[in-house]
């Protein structure tokens, strides 16, 4: 008699697989090292920033879920991501008090609203800071220099503001590198761009870590490769051709690939695999979009910084872009309209 049992059941048939949880858990190990250099260049002021934008995440998606009685579920890293990313936009020295608001907003307007984890149409961390950018425009842009040597002994007092208060934010400030290029047509060099050495957000002063998260979870196969490619080359191509038209006013375009957000976008913002295509020829679109609106924004617009409007406009039509961009089925051939 056979020992073994022979099951037959219907297609599909998966061999192997990876949970959600096993997905986003990556992620938060990717991040790990950008939110670790970002403590190390900031100091406490952006290790609490980026706690509070975390722990106001994680505890606005527990609440809901219980006031919805449902089962919680902070244990799938999603509503973690959502605050590290979150925390990572904001500057070091954001307040405490807003930072939360805005891990509350993100989850409950940019993700709960919309039905929870594998239905927001918008990446909810960046729905967060998009509500923080119109709601306190002068704390969001206001930046502190990295480095200090007083960044582990001290505290910034704009840090500790009180809710509904004007928060007083210290005499030493610097400008991001796009803020000094747009204002002031001082460009930054490359390796200090590349290596987080300027002043920025949390987590968008060292590409290379980034970077360095974003192929770990494509060698993972977490990650769509074409998204970050086709936003980093797309920016890149439209950089230099203004570059080659005019270098005397426009900058290069290895100063548009590592200053601001754009990294930190590309790898882990636009990649959100809810608010994306799914279509290899529409992931190559979407991320087209981001990288062209992203020059557009920084070059011929009253702000610095493109990435989170070109990402969050990207996501409003990423359906759409499923919808013209189909996959023929094998074996069919395309319409062809009669004479």
């Amino acid at each position: 008699m056979f020992k073994k049992t022979l099951d037959i059941s219907s297609s599909p048939h998966i061999y192997k697989g990876r949970s959600t949880d096993d997905i986003m858990k990556n992620v938060v190990w990717a991040l790990l090292p950008v939110v670790g250099f970002s403590v190390y260049s900031f100091g406490w002021n952006a290790l609490l920033v980026i706690a509070t934008a975390t722990l106001a995440c994680v505890m606005t998606e527990h609440v809901l879920c219980k006031l919805s009685k449902k089962e919680t579920t902070v244990q799938d890293y999603s509503a973690l991501i959502t605050g590290l990313l979150l925390g990572l936009t904001l500057p070091p020295i954001f307040p405490l008090w807003m930072a939360f608001v805005g891990g509350v907003i993100g989850i409950a307007l940019g993700k709960y609203v919309f039905g929870g984890l594998g239905y927001n149409v918008f990446n909810p961390a960046l729905v967060g800071r998009a509500v923080l950018q119109a709601a306190f425009p002068v704390a969001i842009t206001t930046w502190h220099p990295a480095f200090l040597a007083d960044r582990f002994t001290t505290v910034s007092g704009s840090v500790f503001t009180w809710p509904f208060m004007q928060p007083q934010f210290d005499a030493i400030s610097g400008a991001t590198p796009l803020s000094a290029f747009k204002f002031d047509g001082i460009t930054t060099s490359t390796a200090e761009l590349a290596f987080g050495q300027i002043s920025g957000s949390a987590g968008e002063t060292c590409a290379v870590l980034i970077a360095l998260g974003g192929l770990y979870l494509i060698a993972r196969n977490m990650m769509s490769w074409r998204i970050p490619v086709a936003v980093l080359v797309s920016a890149f191509l439209l950089s230099g051709l203004l570059y080659l038209i005019n270098s005397q006013v426009y900058p290069s375009p290895f100063f548009m690939l590592f200053s601001g957000g754009l990294m930190l976008g590309a790898v882990f913002m636009a990649t959100d695999m809810v608010s994306s295509p799914i279509t290899p020829m529409g992931l190559w679109v979407y991320g087209g979009i981001i990288g062209i609106l992203t020059i557009v924004i920084r070059i011929w617009s009253g702000l610095p910084e493109g990435v989170m409007y070109s990402i969050l406009l990207a996501n409003a039509i990423s359906p759409h872009i499923d919808t013209v961009i189909r996959n023929r089925v094998y074996g069919t051939q395309r319409k062809v309209k009669a004479i």
